[in-house]
């Protein structure tokens, strides 16, 4: 039976959180909106409407959101050319292919940010496909976008793996039925993590790698 190994990408593959935070945070600001920088930290990993909703609330401006969206990507797409991946973030991915994995990335991220994405991983070759927000109608924690990595992968929920760094990720993954492993390197807690669905939790892609003989993805 094929078996797929569903990434999240930012924060899991690519080191890219605190770079969302600041543009994130730097977005608020200059809208009027004093957001602390670790609510945005715990908010990263929804999309950019769900984000928007969940530091701001029911009773903004909603008319403003597409504007603090567009702010964002322009402020975040001043690093696309120097995006950096996580160690071994690509190894890890050639391995898991090499093994017989489907490799499927399900990502908020869409368009030239996603490009940016896979020019820092530098692994397309393998990578089968991408589950992005240019191809679901509700992000995570949703489990559309992993629903929809799945059927891209042609595999039923008990034969695959998603990894992740955030609770959102993991509360995705657990909705759609596959097993959760969690990274650390995203910057939120293992409990946190643990209390969200991860059945395993490393440090890094490095990590994962390096243990995968005893992993949910050996």
């Amino acid at each position: 039976m094929q078996r797929a190994a569903v990434f999240d990408v930012d924060g899991t593959l690519v080191d890219t959180n605190h770079l969302h935070v600041t543009t994130w945070w730097e977005t608020l600001r200059q809208a009027g909106h004093r957001v602390p920088m670790h609510a945005v930290h715990r908010a990263i990993g929804l999309g950019s409407d769900d984000l928007v909703a969940h530091l701001l609330g029911d009773d903004r401006d909603k008319d403003q959101d597409d504007e603090l969206s567009a702010a964002h990507k322009a402020l975040y797409g001043q690093y696309f050319d120097r995006l950096p991946a996580l160690q071994d973030a690509g190894r890890l991915l050639r391995r898991l292919d090499q093994d017989g994995w489907r490799v499927v990335l399900a990502t908020s991220a869409g368009g030239a940010e996603l490009s940016a994405l896979r020019r820092a991983i530098d692994a397309d070759d393998a990578i089968m496909a991408t589950a992005s927000a240019d191809d679901v109608e509700q992000g995570k924690p949703h489990p559309e976008p992993v629903e929809h990595a799945l059927e891209l992968a042609g595999v039923p929920a008990e034969s695959a793996v998603f990894v992740g760094d955030t609770v959102w990720d993991m509360r995705a993954g657990s909705r759609a039925g596959v097993r959760c492993v969690g990274v650390l390197c995203g910057g939120i807690p293992r409990a946190d993590l643990v209390e969200a669905g991860a059945q395993a939790i490393y440090d890094d892609p490095a990590h994962l790698l390096a243990s995968l003989a005893n992993s949910p993805l050996a």
